[in-house]
């Protein structure tokens, strides 16, 4: 394994995985070309219930795709199913349940946010139909988690541009053409994701070794495989209601500043996915060699996959921070023409410079860790972040204002690698007692 062929797996991930926070940017810059700046809030409240939600089961895509990535490497064929058959019941309950639970979700988590009465009106509009959508935004989590686990690189590509895609045509059809608004915004993600599961469905169907036989129930479910499946969704899920805290305590502060600093702080947010999901696709590549290594025992490659990650963790941080600080000014006029927000994103905007250079390695040896399995060290290491955020934010936040309040992510967010870091001897002695 060396830097070519690593990138010629991360780079596909880079365009595959960066498609995923676009739903979310595409609709805040559709938002953000209306006239009124609640529209643009509006959509930043929705869209950071329905991350609150899927985040908290987004361990259905990353343990997914490190089970499936192990089943590929051992050239297990049953284990590859398996390994989708699994979280896709899970993604089935848990969707249905959503939907179930939706009054009592938006009644719950609108106040929380504290927006003005104009912005929580159009939120609920958002949201009401946004969560139809939640069984088949899951199940794609899984999908995607399989193909990538899989090596099916490219056909996960398609599926979550072709997403993206339809979003941006149907967002610009309802908000401009139709003038539905908010709902307008809401309906176009519901169908991309709609259209997304059902397309990726026959994929997997055709693509894997089903054979047009599902497994039996009992196999799905028995008890040591459906155990370890849990233990690391588990830990995975305490290290997402970690970044789910920090994350809407940063929204619901930022909306006590003001419905301008929601926007504007909204728009930055996206660009923070943006970046982030970027290094997930180093993350994605580091997990799937880090998976083919443990399934066939290869220690020299998980060795290459550590240090490439570190590498490539690095530079692209450097790159990122550099292109951003120099073309922040057209970022921002994608996001909205309102030059109220565009300053006031301007102000707060070093902090979007610093992100990627704290966060990489944090994100990618992620990758390393959801690939050998390993989700302790992952939830131990956002506890702690977590803890440093909490005391920036109490103590900071009220002294400095809105810049407290990013000073406060960005230490959580070099609290997420420095502590990885610090874990990943132990990581490899465990993997490769004997020879490390």
């Amino acid at each position: 394994m060396n830097h070519k062929a690593y990138l010629a797996l991360a780079l596909p991930l880079i365009f595959s995985t960066i498609t995923t926070p676009l739903l979310g940017a595409v609709d805040t810059a559709v938002a953000g070309q209306l006239p009124d700046p609640s529209y643009i809030a509006a959509v930043a409240v929705g869209t950071i219930i329905f991350n609150t939600m899927y985040w908290l089961f987004g361990f259905l895509r990353v343990s997914t795709s490190g089970f499936a990535a192990q089943a590929h490497g051992a050239g297990d064929t049953e284990g590859g199913i398996l390994a989708i058959a699994r979280p896709f019941f899970i993604a089935v309950l848990v969707g249905i349940g959503l939907i179930a639970l939706q009054w009592p979700i938006i009644g719950l988590c609108l106040p929380l946010l504290t927006p003005d009465p104009h912005v929580q009106s159009l939120a609920k509009d958002y949201l009401q139909i946004r969560f139809w959508g939640a069984p088949f935004a899951l199940l794609n989590y899984v999908i995607l988690g399989w193909l990538m686990g899989m090596s099916m690189i490219k056909v996960s590509l398609f599926l979550q541009v072709l997403m993206n895609c339809m979003n941006i045509v149907l967002d610009l059809l309802f908000v401009f053409g139709f003038s539905w608004g908010v709902s307008g915004v809401a309906a176009a993600t519901l169908l991309s994701e709609i259209t997304a599961f059902v397309i990726g469905l026959a994929i997997v169907w055709n693509a894997s070794p089903f054979k047009r036989k599902l497994p039996t129930f009992h196999k799905v479910i028995v008890p040591s495989s459906f155990k370890k499946m849990m233990k690391v969704n588990r830990d995975l899920f305490i290290r997402t209601v970690c970044l789910l805290t920090v994350f809407n305590l940063f929204t619901a502060k930022g909306a006590s500043f003001g419905t301008e600093t929601l926007a504007a702080n909204a728009i930055l947010i996206q660009i923070h996915y943006i970046m982030a999901y970027f290094f997930d696709g180093f993350a994605n590549a580091s997990s799937i060699l880090t998976g083919k290594a443990i399934g066939s025992k290869d220690k020299s490659l998980y060795q290459q996959t550590l240090k490439l990650s570190w590498q490539w963790a690095i530079y692209s941080s450097m790159i990122i921070a550099t292109t951003y600080y120099l073309l922040s000014d057209y970022i921002l006029r994608l996001f909205t023409s309102i030059p109220e927000i565009i300053e006031m994103a301007h102000n707060y905007e070093i902090w979007i410079i610093v992100f990627p250079i704290v966060i990489s390695l944090g994100i990618v040896l992620f990758g390393v860790y959801t690939g050998a399995t390993e989700a302790a060290p992952i939830r131990d290491s956002m506890l702690l972040a977590l803890f440093i955020y909490l005391i920036a934010y109490f103590r900071v936040v009220p002294i400095a204002g809105n810049h407290g309040l990013w000073l406060s992510f960005i230490l959580f967010s070099a609290g997420r690698s420095v502590f990885l870091v610090l874990f990943v001897p132990r990581l490899s002695r465990k993997l490769f007692p004997r020879t490390l």
